[in-house]
């Protein structure tokens, strides 16, 4: 299965990144909120700004850039690509990995983008921090790419699929405080608000880059992002098989 996941994570790479446009957009939205929305968070979060606005973004990028990743694989299913892939010697499972490996990859791209330019605007990040926020955001971007390709296909409807997802996207990302800190947001917001997996992103994401190491947050952040990356590549796992049977 090795074998096959890496195949096909090299196929949809290539296929990935001649889409070049479809990149540079995905990633246009974040880097314009940055741009036009960062520099105004000063005056109410003070000079620390870019240290708790940043990492939203990145929460924010790894939400819309997987959570959207299933709009491909209804045009695959319906056009016949998956089938002639069933057919292959390749495990249906590595036929998942390999496009959620695929998201990963792109992620971490993007991320890189993302930083350069908060960077540019007065971000700082040690090395050790980088790496370990980084790292945060696979398998928290894995498991949603993984549970938009079982949604996609139990859906199997391209013309609903957007609009569907933007509806569970949007709330993920409004609680799970990469706008703005849910500390300061009311009893009732903030307890929903931990009920989803990023809230715990969010804040360990933070923490990483401010070079708390060995806090709580952080520790609790990356355990949850494991726990969800592990039960939505379940799921995902399951539905691709069944659907693909």
């Amino acid at each position: 299965m090795p074998r096959d996941t890496w195949l096909l994570f090299r196929h949809q790479l290539r296929l990935t990144l001649g889409g070049w446009l479809g990149l540079l957009f995905g990633v246009l939205q974040p880097v314009l909120n940055l741009v036009l929305f960062g520099p105004l968070l000063g005056s109410y979060l003070g000079h620390d700004s870019w240290q708790i606005f940043v990492p939203g973004v990145l929460i924010q990028l790894s939400l819309l850039s997987p959570g959207l990743a299933g709009f491909g694989i209804v045009f695959d299913a319906r056009f016949g690509v998956l089938e002639r892939l069933r057919v292959t010697p390749a495990s249906r499972l590595a036929l998942l990995l390999g496009r959620v490996l695929t998201n990963t990859v792109v992620l971490l791209g993007q991320a890189a983008l993302v930083i350069a330019v908060g960077t540019a605007f007065g971000f700082r990040v040690p090395v050790t921090g980088l790496l370990i926020g980084l790292t945060l955001l696979l398998p928290l971007a894995a498991g949603l790419a993984a549970l938009s390709y079982a949604f996609a296909l139990a859906l199997r409807r391209q013309e609903l699929f957007a609009p569907l997802s933007s509806t569970f996207v949007v709330p993920l990302l409004l609680l799970s405080g990469a706008l703005l800190p849910m500390s300061t947001a009311p009893g009732w917001l903030d307890a929903a608000s931990r009920a989803t997996p990023f809230r715990y992103g969010a804040d360990a994401l933070r923490a990483a880059f401010a070079g708390h190491y060995t806090s709580g947050t952080l520790t609790a952040g990356l355990a949850v992002s494991a726990a969800f990356a592990v039960a939505a590549l379940a799921i995902g796992t399951r539905t691709f098989t069944r659907q693909n049977s």
